[in-house]
């Protein structure tokens, strides 16, 4: 049986990677993201996390994996080095993801600061795996919390964003729209070649599931520049530049998690 076709490059058929010049002078080389200036205002909206409703957080992610390789289990040897045994379990992804199902409840970030007494993002960084320290045990998240992923926004947050995106838009769903897929996400393969994607704001939803990637796109931007986000490959969370009208959109939506860094605008 023959697999489906990937419909991805008929709605989002390749770009000229010219069409990504204006970034790459803006913002560098785009390794992991062009990670765009406010244009002329900007917001960080947080990837998710999730936490089960029966808590466990006495133990992390790395202790229950130890517990299981004590039990017997084989343990791979890479260049004779057992990584099992040497590296640390923290629990956070990289790439897509996606509520995990019954059992578990979102757990705003705001929430979590209230409770630890940690900051939201601390002073100077940005959202990523430094965030957080007093919740985690030598690096490992508390096993009854699903950390948010790096490199992607989760499905949930993406679909959300582009709702907002189009309501801001004045072209609606027929924005058109360029997406970049920085090298990282594309396995460090081609370092040369820029790959962009152009489309409409109104089938951007179906670039969550592009068989060929395993994560949202580095980058989406208007193609009138009026507004342009980054999902860098090593943060929690985007980075949406643009007017005001859609950042104050972000920071009072519900469904969205938006902070203002004033040190990374």
């Amino acid at each position: 049986m023959r697999d489906a076709p990937n419909p991805i490059p008929a709605r989002w058929p390749l770009a000229p990677p010219a069409t990504a010049d204006w970034l790459r002078a803006e913002c560098g080389d785009g390794l992991t993201g062009f990670m765009p200036p406010a244009m002329p205002d900007a917001v960080w909206v947080l990837n998710a996390m999730y936490e089960h409703e029966l808590g466990q957080a006495d133990v992390s992610y790395h202790e229950y994996h130890q517990a299981r390789l004590a039990d017997g289990s084989v343990r791979p040897l890479v260049g004779g080095i057992d990584l099992e045994a040497v590296s640390v379990t923290t629990g956070g992804g990289l790439g897509r993801a996606e509520h995990p199902g019954a059992g578990w409840r979102r757990l705003r970030w705001a929430e979590l600061a209230e409770r630890t007494g940690d900051p939201v993002v601390p002073d100077g960084l940005l959202p990523g795996h430094r965030c957080f320290p007093s919740v985690k045990k030598e690096g490992s998240w508390p096993l009854g919390i699903v950390p948010p992923t790096e490199g992607s926004l989760d499905r949930e947050t993406w679909l959300r964003l582009i709702d907002v995106l189009t309501e801001q838009s004045p072209a609606g769903p027929d924005t058109r729209c360029l997406a970049y897929y920085s090298p990282a996400t594309l396995g460090f393969h081609d370092l040369e070649h820029l790959t962009v994607r152009e489309g409409r704001l109104g089938d951007a939803a179906s670039l969550y599931d592009d068989p060929e990637v395993d994560f949202s796109p580095s980058n989406l931007w208007a193609e009138d520049r009026s507004w342009c986000l980054c999902t860098d490959y090593d943060l929690w969370g985007t980075k949406v530049a643009g007017p005001r009208a859609l950042i104050e959109a972000l920071l009072g939506d519900v469904e969205l998690e938006a902070v203002r860094l004033p040190w990374a605008a």
